[in-house]
């Protein structure tokens, strides 16, 4: 199951829409579906959370917590909505095509991608162009 928790004042458009385009991605990548739990918030709840579950001392746009038992995927993927319209304008996209980037990033992760590599981030990027036209169409 695919849940959307908020923790700031925003909700997914069209949250049935999203969990199945999450769960079609998993399937295509080989997975089994778990449970996956989005939880949307501001910087200062994520920036909390980086300092104190991973030491990091930096605002992000998402955190994820993976609890994945072999193939099949469970996990907290925490996102910061306002990292994410900053992102936009900084990358000139539009916010719901970032929001969604992050959205399918945090479970290509799940999937087994990397990106802490040049050549893993282009790998992660380009699953992530491929995904993104899959919801659009």
């Amino acid at each position: 199951m695919i849940y959307f928790n908020y923790e700031t004042d925003f909700e997914i458009a069209d949250e049935e829409k999203l969990a199945n385009w999450i769960i079609a991605t998993i399937i295509e990548e080989g997975c089994k579906e778990g449970e996956v739990n989005y939880i949307f918030c501001d910087d200062e709840y994520l920036h909390k959370l980086n300092v104190e579950f991973l030491d990091h001392d930096t605002l992000t746009d998402v955190i994820s917590f993976d609890y994945c038992i072999g193939k099949e995927i469970h996990g907290d993927i925490y996102i910061s909505v306002e990292r994410v319209r900053d992102n936009a304008l900084d990358f000139k996209t539009k916010f719901e095509d970032e929001i969604h980037r992050v959205i399918i990033h945090g479970v290509l992760h799940y999937c087994g991608y990397k990106d802490k590599t040049d050549s893993d981030a282009e790998l992660m990027r380009s699953k992530e162009d491929y995904y993104l036209a899959k919801l659009t169409k």
